[in-house]
């Protein structure tokens, strides 16, 4: 093998070439999901070619093909576009190879049904070209867009796509009226810094998500929305598990609002019933005694395991990089602290088992007999309850440590 340097001619040409490479590169790459759309796939490419002369762009056509078993392929190739052959199924999966085959410094998607026109991409690039990091699309009315007759679901419309829209703009503060468009555009720098794992329908949700975490630029440009143009297969869409998995998502980025929200709900209900069930308060004849403890001891177990289930997970997602940062939380733990918390568990666990004690001695003043059953209870419950939380605090701080040790 030859060890020898390299000549700083050499050297030079190199550079040279990187440089020719990078000017002869395109500025867009639109990047089209293919499975099996024989039907719509010509037209769209000859629209984002259309949209390339038009824009006075410079652009390429990728198709990521998904094993399509029809025609789809020679297609493209016949059209012009470069083809990608992705062998891992999923919506994601075939965006993922698609833009990362892409040469563009800009990156526009958009499905192959022709329900999107193409010849859009023009206001796309012109807002990347702004600045911005991510562009979404938007068909719906609330965010100026157009929906023509036949193209969308009245569900999808009026409720589904709405409401998770509104989830992901009070959730994640995302800028956005439509979080189903498939159609945007985004940079390649960007695109890169954001990780995506999701490789199903999930991948255009993730994106916003991660991109609206991560404080990212985002803009939102309506467009018109077509009637799904291909005539050999349904849509691939399926509405209640696509939605589902949306949910999932936004519950799965947002530890507060599956944890912590519906946590403190339940530790306030419990404090409230031992406010009223410990001195057996009676309210409009309704009497609050020993089984309202129980109940409310369980709203306590239950919401305290919620609420240390938020710290715990959003410690793991902000070491794994799937959230920023939260100062709130780092200042939290670092304030605890593993000791700390041991000490606070303790106390619980000590105090926890000294109301079991008090009773074990009632039941031994009465003989190791029958005991008053509303009298006993009060110290039991409260016991118990105790107990159970100065267990799950001394072991909730060692985990949260433990998922700390790799973030130092």
């Amino acid at each position: 093998m030859d060890t020898s340097p390299i000549a700083p001619s050499e050297t030079l040409r190199s550079a040279d070439a990187v440089d020719v490479v990078r000017r002869l590169a395109p500025e867009v790459s639109v990047v089209i999901p293919c499975l099996n759309e024989a039907d719509t796939l010509a037209t769209c490419i000859e629209k984002a070619s259309a949209a390339f002369r038009a824009g006075g762009v410079s652009g390429e056509v990728i198709v990521a093909d998904n094993g399509s078993t029809d025609a789809s392929r020679e297609i493209a190739e016949r059209h012009g576009a470069r083809v990608v052959r992705v062998e891992a199924r999923g919506y994601g999966n075939a965006l993922m190879d698609g833009i990362a085959a892409a040469r563009g410094a800009f990156i526009v998607m958009g499905d192959a049904d022709d329900s999107y026109d193409f010849r859009e991409v023009p206001a796309f690039v012109a807002k990347l070209r702004e600045g911005y990091d991510l562009v979404q699309g938007c068909r719906l009315p609330q965010g100026g867009g157009t929906i023509l007759p036949g193209a969308m679901p009245f569900l999808h419309r009026a409720l589904g796509n709405p409401v998770l829209s509104w989830i992901a703009r009070r959730w994640f503060h995302a800028p956005i009226h439509d979080v189903y468009c498939g159609l945007r555009g985004f940079t390649r720098s960007h695109y890169r810094s954001l990780q995506q794992r999701c490789t199903g329908m999930e991948f255009a949700v993730e994106m916003i998500v991660r991109s609206s975490l991560g404080g990212a630029r985002i803009a939102e440009v309506p467009i018109t929305f077509h009637p799904d143009g291909r005539r050999s297969h349904p849509p691939h869409l399926r509405t209640v598990r696509d939605g589902w998995r949306t949910l999932r998502l936004f519950l799965l980025y947002s530890p507060g609002w599956l944890f912590l929200a519906p946590g403190a709900l339940l530790l306030l209900l419990g404090l409230l019933g031992y406010l009223l069930a410990l001195p057996g308060v009676t309210v409009r004849g309704v009497t609050f005694d020993a089984h309202t403890l129980l109940f409310a001891s369980l709203a306590i177990l239950c919401g305290y395991q919620a609420i240390l289930f938020a710290i715990v997970s959003k410690t793991f997602a902000t070491g794994a990089g799937l959230i920023p940062d939260s100062p709130r939380l780092t200042a939290l733990v670092s304030r605890v602290g593993l000791e700390r918390g041991l000490l606070v568990g303790l106390v619980g666990l000590v105090l926890g088992v000294g109301l079991l004690l008090v009773a074990v001695e009632q039941w031994r003043a009465a003989g190791f007999g029958h005991l008053e059953y509303s009298r006993t209870m009060r110290w039991v419950i409260p016991g118990a309850t105790l107990t159970a939380l100065g267990v799950q605090t001394i072991l909730a701080s060692f985990l949260v440590s433990l998922l700390g040790m790799g973030r130092r």
